[in-house]
């Protein structure tokens, strides 16, 4: 089989190489359409005989190539049929690393695997599932994990959630199962390696099929990708590939109508009408608790019908929007009531996302993420608002996402935060609350303090709670 796999910035080294080494009849050739390919890459490539071309137009005379490209490169299906030839299959990354893993999800048997995607709440939806599921191999933002037996075995940290890192996370978490051994065309099809119960992974773009639940948290914002030839939502779509779906309703009604019947779906939400809802919700910043109604048919196509009392970290409706999308899989799978809950009283949020904390007399919610954007901002507002016992604090860097935050819609947002609530206090700090602060024009109640540490000592002398709106990454966060 020819293979031409574009793009070695965003995982295509793992595929190609894994395509080439899998079967040495498949020719393999490389696109670096970014042309960032360092040199350990290059080794990569060619070490296992992949062959790296400057030009796709070089392949137009072979008649069976299959092209892996990802879902937001700049170019689609019909650039390469323009540009290769018509008669070519085309597979985006997600699809590849599908059919790559095929033999290991056999392997997986009756061992649940679990795709997250969405805009916004897929990390915390990620680690409510681990709070609740034993023994769990995990790919997201904050890291790969293998969960075992109580014990967290960080696989490797700074990890993108590129589709070909969960090919990576499996075989980090392989070598660990049996370290003196070989696993590639070792002809070895015992379940051995396989030393967790079950797989939970995160994706920005969509998923790749092959998840026993694939969960879509939200489309909040429908952003545009490959150069605007596409958008979150066509990307996203690819969820719907997985055997069941659970999703947020407003989604499913929004983006998604022609799925709104299918068997296959089981929406969440706060509306009467989701197959899982949250009732009686009594919002609190440390613990929230709510009912949890259900009517869903589960994985193996059995209907269940019910309601159970829940308390969890989930100060905001999003947030219970989060733990509403982390039940609805756990029942979907059929799990244990208590088993959820149990779970659900441990989470407490997580550090790099939403978590809350003590210093001293103050209470710290701390909202961070590379990908805040305005909508966000204004969500963890709404939570503290009208509470005068908090100051608000927000800021952050640039250049951490391809996509960067709206300054005019931000600055409107302040401003009629504060015409709503004259007494709200918000300090903005660092390169985003910078700039933000030089295009306001004095608004009573919003200061500006450069350094972020001095912006919360300052709150804390005050003997003042904080809500912190932060957008960075978290190990930047964690060098202040």
């Amino acid at each position: 089989m020819n293979y031409l796999v574009v793009d070695m910035t965003h995982g295509g080294v793992k595929i190609a190489t894994k395509l080439a080494s899998e079967n040495s009849e498949n020719n393999v050739y490389g696109y670096d359409i970014y042309r960032t390919l360092d040199k350990d890459g290059r080794h990569e490539l060619k070490a296992n005989n992949v062959h790296l071309i400057k030009k796709i137009t070089i392949l137009k005379d072979i008649d069976d190539l299959v092209v892996i490209s990802p879902i937001h490169c700049p170019l689609q299906k019909q650039d390469y049929i323009k540009s290769i030839n018509r008669n070519i299959k085309f597979y985006t990354h997600h699809e590849a690393v599908n059919l790559i893993l095929k033999d290991w999800k056999g392997k997986m048997d009756k061992k649940p695997v679990i795709e997250i995607t969405g805009v916004k709440g897929k990390t915390t939806t990620c680690f409510i599932l681990k709070e609740i599921l034993d023994n769990s191999l995990v790919l997201s933002s904050l890291g790969a994990y293998l969960f075992k037996e109580d014990k967290e075995i960080l696989l490797k940290k700074n990890i993108s959630i590129t589709p070909a890192n969960i090919i990576e996370t499996i075989d980090m978490a392989r070598k660990i199962a049996r370290p003196k051994c070989s696993f590639e065309n070792d002809g070895n099809s015992s379940k051995e390696y396989i030393n967790y119960d079950n797989a939970i992974f995160e994706s920005s773009l969509g998923a790749c099929g092959m998840g026993d639940i694939g969960i879509l948290t939200n489309i909040i914002e429908n952003y545009p990708i490959a150069k605007g030839k596409s958008n979150a939502q066509i990307a996203k779509k690819q969820i719907f590939n997985c055997r069941k779906v659970v999703i947020e309703k407003n989604t499913l009604e929004e983006f998604y109508p022609e799925f709104k019947n299918s068997d296959k779906v089981i929406s969440f939400g706060l509306n009467n009408d989701s197959n899982v809802k949250a009732k009686n919700i009594k919002y609190s910043l440390d613990e929230t608790s709510f009912t949890v109604e259900y009517d869903l048919d589960t994985i193996n196509d059995e209907n269940i019908k019910g309601q159970f009392n829940v308390k969890s970290f989930a100060p905001s409706p999003y947030h219970v929007l989060n733990i509403l999308g982390g039940i609805t899989a756990c029942l979907v799978l059929d799990m244990d009531i208590k088993r959820i809950q149990e779970g659900l009283l441990k989470f407490n949020g997580i550090p790099g996302r939403s978590s809350i904390k003590k210093i001293g007399n103050s209470t710290i919610i701390e909202e961070i993420n590379p990908g805040i954007n305005t909508k966000a901002i204004e969500k963890s507002i709404n939570m503290v608002k009208d509470n005068p016992s908090y100051n608000i604090i927000i800021g952050g860097k640039y250049g951490i996402t391809c996509e960067e935050i709206d300054e005019d819609k931000l600055i409107k947002l302040l401003s009629s935060k504060i015409n709503e609530n004259p007494s709200l206090k918000i300090t903005l700090c660092d390169e985003l609350g910078n700039s933000i602060y030089g295009k306001i024009n004095n608004f009573n109640g919003i200061n500006y303090i450069e350094k972020l540490d001095d912006s919360i000592k300052e709150s804390i002398n005050e003997d003042k709670n904080i809500l912190l709106v932060y957008r960075s990454n978290y190990k930047q966060v964690l060098k202040r």
